[in-house]
């Protein structure tokens, strides 16, 4: 078996790890950067900030703040025209999810020219995107050191999935200061999509050692620190757990894929602009339960890196505990119980279901699904 593991060539982390990112940044010699973020960061004054911390380095910049949660093919565009106004040589992305693959389809765009929608896929891309340093600022998607670039597409209500190794930023920042601010329910949903990604890595067909160890220690860390990010915010210890957490998914998922869970929630997220990380969460005790009789010794094993007892159980007993686990923390940090809840309509199953199945992130799920199977999950997910 041969395997390619991608990673960013920088990753710097830690608390106030900011300043040293500053100056890794000025050392590479960029002149004027592109800030892409959202509205949110932007009016707490996050985006000036790290624009001031960059002209101490002697780089200018240009704030675009048009990422929306969900980011769209407009807002791709939208950003795109005032990089090429302002003649930017890299971009910064500064957030979530959100502004991280916004800035993907910018950077990538920049470089390789035609439309985002070219690029679904995977590989699609010939060129490497402009350079691209992401500043992270929540703990769960990892888009800061992905290949994997997820943009809603408003014409079919779908979110299409680019996973291309051109995508993946130069430089990473997770610096846990700049997170606690985060609300509980960002923090909750974006520790579950944390925990999603390494669930969904140790159990994928294209799982390897490495990816094993990133997954495991990931769901380790996130079993003993989620509930307390989520109860104290400020508690900076827990915050750079579930920073470091989430980096180890993403070195998982990044390398190993992902499954069901994120084929379907990105249907949910393009069809309802819903959260995708709430989705994920949802999601994933389900989606197990459908794997757990191809893989329950793997199950055994989430089980046990999430806390729960193992000892005498059989691989199927393990794999009910696991999912018992995943069911437990998210009701322990307040993820709504089902899709109903966030309302979804049972009558728009058979579409998300087709979807979901086109989708590049179910390819190694480890147990494969027709079309009436993936409308049944998502049936019981409600």
């Amino acid at each position: 078996m041969t395997s390619t593991f991608f990673i960013p060539a920088v990753n710097i982390m830690g608390n106030g790890c900011l300043d040293e990112a500053m100056a890794a940044i000025r050392n590479y010699g960029f002149r004027k950067a592109l800030i892409v973020t959202d509205a949110g960061l932007a009016k707490a004054g996050v985006a000036t900030l790290i624009a001031e911390k960059l002209a101490l380095q002697d780089v200018q910049s240009v704030i675009f703040d048009g990422a929306k949660p969900n980011p769209s093919i407009a807002n791709v565009e939208a950003g795109l025209k005032v990089l090429k106004e302002h003649a930017c040589d890299f971009v910064v992305s500064l957030g979530g999810g959100s502004p991280h693959d916004c800035a993907k389809g910018i950077a990538l765009c920049a470089t390789n020219g035609g439309h985002i929608r070219d690029y679904e896929g995977v590989d699609q891309s010939a060129k490497p995107q402009l350079p691209l340093v992401s500043i992270n600022t929540t703990a769960g998607t990892a888009s800061e050191m992905t290949r994997f670039c997820i943009i809603t597409d408003e014409e079919r209500h779908v979110k299409m999935a680019i996973v291309d190794r051109n995508v993946t930023p130069l430089l990473s920042v997770n610096d846990p200061e700049l997170m606690v601010a985060m609300p509980k329910g960002l923090t909750a949903a974006t520790g579950m999509d944390a925990l999603t990604h390494a669930i969904e890595a140790y159990v994928s067909t294209a799982a390897t050692p490495i990816t094993d160890a990133c997954a495991i220690k990931a769901m380790e860390l996130i079993s003993q620190n989620l509930r307390q990010a989520v109860r104290d915010g400020k508690d900076l210890v827990a915050r750079e757990n579930m920073a470091y957490a989430q980096f180890l998914a993403g070195m998982a998922f990044n390398n190993a894929s992902l499954g069901f869970v994120h084929a379907m929630a990105h249907q949910l997220g393009g069809y309802y602009d819903l959260p995708h990380g709430v989705c994920n969460a949802v999601l994933l005790p389900h989606v197990q339960t459908f794997n757990a009789n191809v893989c329950a010794q793997r199950l055994t094993d989430v089980a046990h890196a999430l806390g729960a007892d193992v000892r005498g159980l059989s691989p199927e007993e393990g794999a009910q505990a696991a999912i018992a686990a995943i069911r437990t923390l998210a009701k322990d940090v307040e993820i709504p119980a089902g899709l109903r809840d966030l309302g979804a309509k049972l009558d728009d199953i058979p579409v998300l279901a087709t979807n979901a199945l086109k989708d590049a992130c179910g390819f190694t799920n480890p147990r494969k699904a027709d079309q009436a199977q993936i409308e049944e999950i998502f049936r019981n997910a409600f």
